[in-house]
């Protein structure tokens, strides 16, 4: 045991040394209450030894039952978050996390939204909530100032996923670039807006795969997003013809909004059965620059 570790040991005692020992050793900075459980080999013992972590600054306590071991070279922080990130990450798992299971659990989440958009490069501007998508109910709230917000959706969804670095050592279940597109044009609310969602598909048309971007619409089978699709694909010049077609044999006659979250004005547009409430100048702009 390094000196590190000795210090934990003479101050807080072999037990508090031991689980930090293990939680390093097992790659968990973040972990839950189950798993110091499930280390100590007492719900009891664990109880206490946590208790002392943080109050020496060596954890922080989330929320209730996940913790984050404080880097050494931060000295003894009373409050620290680390990547947000993973932080969704264990929030998102926290229900399927049971001490002694030997069993694979499910990773039913992803980052989403604004999250995606920044982890794929797709934005120009700090996104400061972060999104996670699940078909469980999670509920949303705020540590240490950082907003997590738990987005829910069908079992059914949970497709063109990826897993992305967000540190040496960790990784998270992100949406891939072209589902991350298709999210924001679902809720573009969760992504700044529909024009910053333009903003993104235009930063990357040139690396979407529009035969990718047309199988996820249709699988989606979300009327709305399959019409804003077609339409923002049309207007950046991403794919031909023959994916407008296939998106356009899914449209009813219903018009919808092009941006959901604007008021219900502007022209009728056919051919993609919009209502343009977002100026299609500003639009062609985005995409321009």
């Amino acid at each position: 045991m390094n000196l590190k570790y000795e210090k934990i040991s003479k101050t807080l005692g072999p037990l508090a040394a031991q689980l930090v020992l293990t939680l390093y050793e097992n790659q968990r900075p973040v972990f839950h209450a189950v798993e110091a459980e499930k280390i100590l080999g007492d719900q009891a013992k664990a109880k206490r030894v946590l208790s002392r972590l943080v109050d020496h600054g060596i954890a922080t306590r989330l929320k209730p039952g996940i913790f984050r071991l404080v880097p050494f070279e931060l000295g003894f922080e009373k409050e620290y978050l680390g990547n947000p990130y993973v932080v969704a990450r264990e929030i998102a798992m926290s229900s399927h996390i049971r001490a002694g299971s030997k069993e694979k659990q499910p990773e039913d989440y992803y980052l989403s939204h604004g999250s995606a958009f920044s982890i794929h490069q797709m934005t120009t501007q700090p996104n400061l909530m972060i999104h996670t998508s699940s078909p469980r109910l999670i509920r949303s709230c705020t540590i240490q100032g950082t907003e997590f917000h738990f987005v829910r959706c069908k079992p059914e969804h949970l497709f063109g996923l990826d897993e992305g670095w967000v540190e040496k050592s960790e990784r998270v279940r992100v949406s891939d670039l072209e589902r991350t597109l298709l999210d924001g044009l679902k809720q573009p609310g969760y992504c700044g807006g529909l024009t910053e969602v333009a903003k993104g598909m235009a930063m990357k048309r040139s690396q979407f795969n529009p035969q990718k971007l047309v199988a996820y619409a249709l699988r989606l089978d979300i009327g709305a997003v399959v019409r804003r699709l077609g339409f923002m694909m049309e207007l950046y010049q991403i794919g031909s013809e023959e994916h407008f077609t296939g998106l356009q044999a899914k449209l009813t006659t219903t018009h919808q909004l092009l941006d959901p979250d604007l008021p219900a004005e502007g022209k009728f547009q056919s051919r993609w059965k919009l209502r343009l409430n977002v100026p299609i100048e500003e639009l062609r702009t985005v995409g321009s620059t």
